[in-house]
């Protein structure tokens, strides 16, 4: 079913930045139970926020408003990795523990799975996206991605190219799906209806493509772990343009672009949180409160960008109104 071509872009642009903007904006923070190890973050349509406790093997829901958060059992082994809200109003979760897609009703709290196929064991399930025919796209690190029918129970899983590393996920609004390899240094295009993939590559090699999130105008924004840069792919121009991020040591690791176009980036080198506008090209720096917070993955809704520390076993949001 894999279809590997090299897609050149058309024309690269490359900014240095010498040094970020060091802007005062509260950042919130709300502990979750020690040792949870809070991996990805989703914010709700009730207003709390979903997060994965992948060193707890379960999953948790926040409320802002109180403070509190509880654990709810996912299945024995569990090791969740990723959560979205669907369609659905559900939680969705890529479970690698139990190598099998997770949904969660938020009134029930039951949980159904959607296991990978027997030969598809240790997936190593990572990020999912749905795209606009309600399909559920996923990642998984060991070298697969995979689609899954939430009605039907259909799923389909492919192996991807340059082997081991699918990471990100992302929907643009117009239906299309990409992900990130960490380990195969590439942006991925999948074709929705053959599952077949087309290569694009970044202006960077050996960058170590991680995370990606889609903006309003189908555009998307991948962060470079290894070359510590940003990158965004213009789906339909097609072509690349690259931000390097400040500092002696950059590490861009999660990236989230908001309702307005402003593309948020966890920097583990300055353990900051920085906003880059791509109108002025410019990156503000709001730097953690928590030493080695290690933030893993950003989302967010209207007026509020959310994360996780994973290294303090805390939440926090950004409130950019």
């Amino acid at each position: 079913m894999i279809r590997i071509s090299i897609a050149l872009a058309a024309a690269i642009t490359i900014w240095e930045i010498s040094a970020p903007v060091r802007a005062e904006m509260a950042i919130k923070t709300f502990p979750v139970l020690a040792g949870a190890g809070p991996h990805d973050v989703y914010p709700a349509p009730d207003g709390t926020v979903w997060f994965t406790a992948q060193s707890a093997g379960k999953l948790g829901r926040l409320d802002p408003r109180t403070g509190k958060s509880d654990l709810l059992a996912l299945g024995p082994g569990a090791a969740p990795h990723g959560v979205i809200v669907g369609p659905d109003g559900a939680a969705w979760v890529t479970e690698g523990g139990q190598n099998a897609i997770a949904r969660v009703d938020p009134a029930t709290r039951g949980v159904k799975l959607f296991a990978l196929p027997k030969e598809r064991r240790d997936a190593n399930l990572n990020t999912a996206t749905f795209n606009r025919q309600g399909l559920l796209w996923f990642t998984g690190q060991s070298g697969i991605y995979g689609r899954l029918d939430p009605k039907s129970g259909t799923m389909g899983v492919f192996d991807a190219p340059r082997g081991t590393g699918p990471y990100g996920i992302a929907a643009t609004p117009d239906g299309q799906v990409f992900f990130a390899s960490l380990a195969g240094n590439y942006l991925g295009q999948i074709d929705l209806d053959t599952g077949a993939v087309t290569v694009l590559e970044p202006p960077v090699p050996r960058q170590g493509a991680r995370r990606v999130w889609s903006d309003s105008r189908g555009a998307l924004w991948i962060t470079g772990w290894n070359s510590g840069d940003l990158f965004r792919y213009d789906s339909k121009a097609k072509n690349w343009a690259r931000w390097h991020l400040p500092g002696d040591r950059p590490q861009p690791y999660a990236v989230y672009v908001d309702d307005t176009d402003a593309v948020w980036v966890s920097d583990w080198g300055t353990n900051a949180i920085l906003r880059f506008d791509p109108k002025t090209e410019k990156f503000v720096s709001f730097p953690l409160p928590d030493q080695y917070a290690s933030v893993r993955q950003l989302a967010g809704r209207k007026g509020e960008v959310w994360g996780a520390e994973s290294g303090a076993d805390k939440l926090f949001v950004l409130r950019t109104e």
